[in-house]
């Protein structure tokens, strides 16, 4: 039997485990695992899984947008968005349908099987976009939602640098509308060990100091000396 037909509608239970979802319609399941190759050269087996796949991808757009906007809520709308691209990107979505095996039940034309289709990051991450709507179609969206935090667990975990708000760049751009000119980041001191440093900046303007910071590198310092700026700022209006 060839590779892209090993797995038929009777051995879809595994997959269902590994997801963690028991498909009221498991059609719905398959046909999110069928590629448009597969359709093309079978096309009386039913629909590809593109139609799933753009509803799935709104869907975890929506739970992941959501998500940013509770627990960050400092974060404006271009760290949110950044944030969001991190997490949603091909190589984290074709990364998670590694771990949930979708490659191997990917369902392929016999040129995109040849060619390795079932191992292509593309093709890995819109399977996972078409399971995503399979579950929203079959179990509504707090089904949806649960998958997909569960399973993004540690994508969350990670979206911290990409998050990390710019209190630099804010602070540049309230500076210079009011006063048109630039804060200055002056290093106050730098202790302890070469290994172990904790490094202490000031910000200014117009010689005058808004703010002060520390942290374990003039990157982490400066930022720091920035937010509190900005935090005296919004304290004086």
């Amino acid at each position: 039997m060839d590779d892209a037909d090993s797995h038929t509608t009777t051995d879809l239970t595994g997959l269902e485990c590994q997801l963690g979802i028991a498909f009221k319609d498991r059609s719905l399941l398959e046909q999110a695992l069928r590629h448009s190759s597969f359709i093309n050269e079978s096309p009386d087996l039913g629909q590809s899984n593109e139609r799933l796949e753009f509803l799935g991808d709104a869907v975890l757009g929506l739970v992941v947008a959501e998500r940013l906007f509770r627990d960050a809520p400092d974060a404006n709308e271009g760290e949110m968005t950044r944030a969001r691209a991190f997490l949603v990107r091909e190589e984290t979505l074709a990364s998670l349908a590694r771990n949930l095996g979708l490659g191997d039940y990917l369902r392929l034309g016999k040129g995109e099987q040849g060619s390795g289709g079932c191992h292509k990051p593309k093709n890995l991450a819109r399977v996972l976009e078409a399971v995503i709507g399979a579950i929203f179609v079959d179990r509504g969206l707090e089904s949806s939602r649960e998958f997909i935090l569960r399973f993004f667990g540690k994508e969350f975990a990670e979206v911290k640098e990409p998050l990390e708000i710019d209190y630099k760049t804010r602070l540049q751009e309230f500076v210079q509308s009011h006063q048109q000119i630039s804060p200055v980041y002056e290093l106050l001191s730098e202790e302890g060990l070469s290994h172990d440093r904790t490094f202490r900046v000031a910000v200014k303007v117009a010689g005058r100091v808004l703010g002060v910071g520390s942290g374990k590198s003039k990157k982490v310092a400066e930022t720091e000396a920035a937010r509190v700026a900005l935090m005296s700022f919004k304290a004086e209006m």
